[in-house]
């Protein structure tokens, strides 16, 4: 009887595709999934689906790409899907009337312990302020961005050694058993929605994932060795945390994918080149050095510091602050 349940699916990206597809595998439903209009991308702009959108076209699921969710044409839409449930997973803010139509309400899977890092980048922020643990939460949607009542958290280590791209795919692997869960329960009646300050400590003070922008990725060489790592592995594989070469008038945008951490006294100016030419490239900052391991300069591809010294040199070059050229 509870697999007779009507839900319609609403996501965008990769993140999303893995909850959806529990969904299918578990036997459940899916009604109709709400995904993003096509974009053009790329260079010669063509219009692109979203992952969400290919995956739905692949399992023969209707599909509804409203450009505005408040649109009388779309709710007409969703509403003669007739869900009795709404998944959202990595989809934009969901008004009112869109969530108040199925009778067991609309939840959120959010990739965060919340009411921590409420936002659109709670998985490049955890890595960035250095946490060693974040999470999953499911949450029926209200008014307000990722505030609403709470239903399940589960907590996943953040490794050293990972970065964001890492941590997406294992919250997104975890996120998505937790959306079964969750669905189970509320088909059952078994789950009761807790308000998230419920989940705060005395004196908590909450941290906000918002979204990362291009000022927000270069980097400060007057920090210290682990805050700039942390940047570095929040950042990777994208959108990549920067820095910028000068030599004369000539500069080169450098994105920075892996580095080592290194604490070390020195008399140094923060953003000093450091290399033999050969095996190692490090930059001086405030208390240490940062190892470059692999990077990425304009117009070529992903490479490793040995395989940058082959072919290019960099003697003579300082580091220089992208934001001010």
């Amino acid at each position: 009887m509870s697999r007779n349940i009507r839900i319609v699916f609403m996501g965008t990206p990769e993140f999303a595709v893995a909850s959806l597809g529990s969904l299918l595998m578990n036997g459940y439903n899916v009604a109709g999934v709400v995904t993003a209009p096509d974009k053009p991308a790329g260079r010669g702009r063509s219009l692109t689906r979203s992952a969400v959108k290919q995956f739905s076209e692949f399992s023969h699921l209707p599909i509804l790409q409203p450009e505005n969710l408040k649109d009388p044409h779309f709710l007409k839409a969703l509403k003669e899907l007739k869900p009795d449930l709404i998944v959202v997973v990595a989809f934009r803010y969901i008004p009112e009337e869109v969530w108040s139509i199925p009778g067991l309400g609309t939840f959120n899977l959010h990739a965060s312990l919340l009411p921590q890092y409420r936002g659109a980048a709670p998985v490049n922020h955890a890595i960035i302020n250095g946490e060693h643990t974040t999470g999953v939460t499911t949450f029926m949607i209200d008014s307000n961005i990722d505030t609403g009542s709470i239903l399940f958290r589960e907590e996943v280590p953040v490794f050293a050694v990972e970065n964001a791209g890492d941590l997406h795919d294992r919250l997104m692997r975890t996120g998505a058993r937790l959306v079964i869960h969750t669905v189970k329960a509320l088909i059952e009646g078994t789950v009761t929605p807790v308000p998230q300050k419920k989940f705060l400590k005395p004196g908590e003070i909450i941290r906000p994932a918002p979204k990362i922008f291009p000022l927000n990725c270069i980097i400060d060489w007057k920090a210290d060795p682990c805050k700039i790592r942390n940047l570095v592995r929040g950042l990777s594989p994208s959108p990549c945390a920067r820095t910028a070469l000068r030599k004369g008038d000539e500069i080169i945008l450098c994105k920075i994918f892996e580095t080592h951490a290194e604490i070390k006294d020195h008399n140094l100016e923060p953003g000093t080149i450091d290399t033999d030419g050969k095996h190692f490239l490090r930059v001086a900052c405030n208390g240490g050095f940062i190892s470059i391991l692999s990077l990425q300069l304009p117009g070529r591809k992903r490479m490793s510091t040995v395989e940058l010294l082959r072919g290019f040199q960099p003697e003579g070059y300082v580091i220089t602050d992208p934001e001010t050229n």
